[in-house]
């Protein structure tokens, strides 16, 4: 009963402190005597009993809103209960000890999946929602072989580089998490519920949110969205961002927190790594394979146990890749015509777009735009 308590004391903060002058103070006035909050855990600077009864002295006006997030809080409690989501208080045991250093840890973290997934080594991979066949073949092949070393790849499930970290996570014997903004039960954008289910119910990892069940994917949600994103991990790479991306937030955020900012670097001459490259110029360690990841952040290397499901998925793939003729043709990440192929194959072009046709519904390959074909690095 204590501790359900507490969770809706915890609850009712994250609602309420959302003003930042108002959090700041109330959280000064409940700091325990000869505490800081300037290193380590954040938690041991924030008294909860102590915020109870700060907000229990609030203003009339105020006083209405706390009761009203009270009310809230019940409410999002029981939907949770019903929905099977999990809600970790920042003082709950089991809360991510990682996130508990950062400057601004979230009261509540809401979570659909398996919460073990976040007791593991993580990285972050985040980049262009708008992503190149190499940004997106590049990210599979890095989130692939993180996850196959046991490391859990952390995103934001927004379109091009996060989805294609997710997809490539998953097929490893590691998992993923899926940091949102909004509730853990409104998947933006949409077209990307069913791998936040596969995430979530199949994979092993997690989809989670500071934000309540039902909130939306407002605009100004996204930039606290990635303080979580960074936090949650031990380095952050970022993939092919423009110089205004969303992703270099990520970065600054991961810098602040005092994670490892890595890149990949990327083509000079499209411009869509401008912001990557300007990581690297400051100082960001240049990505290539996820040796390189290991390194920075001093992880030893795990070799995958030969007789796990994800290795034999990947003898199975490159058994597959080295009897198919038309892939061992194609360089992964580089995009092909059909005239391409055609001189490189010597099949009729009939013969070849039906081929591949069979590899895309395969998810061997893909179609690039403009008639190109790529093939995927994990495929």
């Amino acid at each position: 009963m204590a501790s359900e308590t507490r969770l809706l004391k915890a609850v009712v903060l994250s609602l309420f402190l959302t003003r930042t002058g108002l959090r700041s103070a109330l959280l000064a006035c409940a700091a325990p005597t000869g505490t800081a909050a300037t290193s380590g855990d954040q938690r041991r600077a924030v008294d909860l009993d102590g915020l109870a009864r700060e907000l229990g002295r609030l203003p009339a006006k105020l006083a209405v809103k706390r009761d009203a997030c009270r009310d809230q809080a019940a409410r999002f409690l029981e939907k949770a209960r019903a929905d099977g989501l999990t809600p970790l208080a920042w003082d709950d045991p089991i809360f991510p000890p990682q996130l508990t250093a950062i400057h601004d840890p979230p009261a509540v973290l809401w979570l659909r999946g398996d919460r073990a997934v976040l007791e593991r080594p993580a990285v972050a991979i985040v980049g262009s929602r708008k992503a190149s066949p190499y940004a997106v073949t590049v990210t599979e092949q890095l989130a692939g072989d993180l996850s196959r070393h046991g490391i859990t790849v952390v995103s934001g499930l927004a379109r091009g580089v996060d989805a294609a970290a997710h997809r490539g996570a998953i097929t490893g014997p590691g998992s993923t998490v899926a940091v949102v903004g909004s509730g853990v039960d409104v998947i933006y954008p949409s077209e990307h519920a069913p791998l936040a289910e596969r995430i979530a119910d199949e994979a092993g990892g997690a989809v989670v949110s500071e934000l309540p069940p039902g909130a939306l994917p407002l605009r100004h949600h996204f930039p606290r969205r990635n303080r979580l994103i960074s936090g949650l991990s031990h380095g952050v790479v970022v993939v092919e961002a423009a110089a205004r991306s969303g992703s270099l937030i990520t970065a600054r955020c991961a810098a602040e927190q005092g994670r490892d900012v890595m890149a990949v670097p990327g083509n000079v001459l499209s411009g869509r790594s401008r912001g990557s490259h300007a990581l690297i110029r400051d100082g960001a360690r240049i990505i290539e394979t996820v040796d390189d990841i290991l390194e920075e952040l001093r992880i030893p290397p795990t070799a995958s146990d030969p007789a796990s499901p994800a290795t034999r998925s990947a003898d199975g793939r490159r058994f597959r890749e080295a009897s198919d003729p038309l892939l061992r043709l194609m360089d992964p990440g580089e995009p092909y015509s059909v005239d391409d192929l055609v001189e490189r194959s010597g099949l009729e072009s009939v013969v070849l777009l039906r081929k591949l046709t069979d590899l895309e519904i395969e998810g061997r390959i893909f179609r690039a735009g403009g008639g190109w074909f790529v093939r995927g690095m994990l495929t």
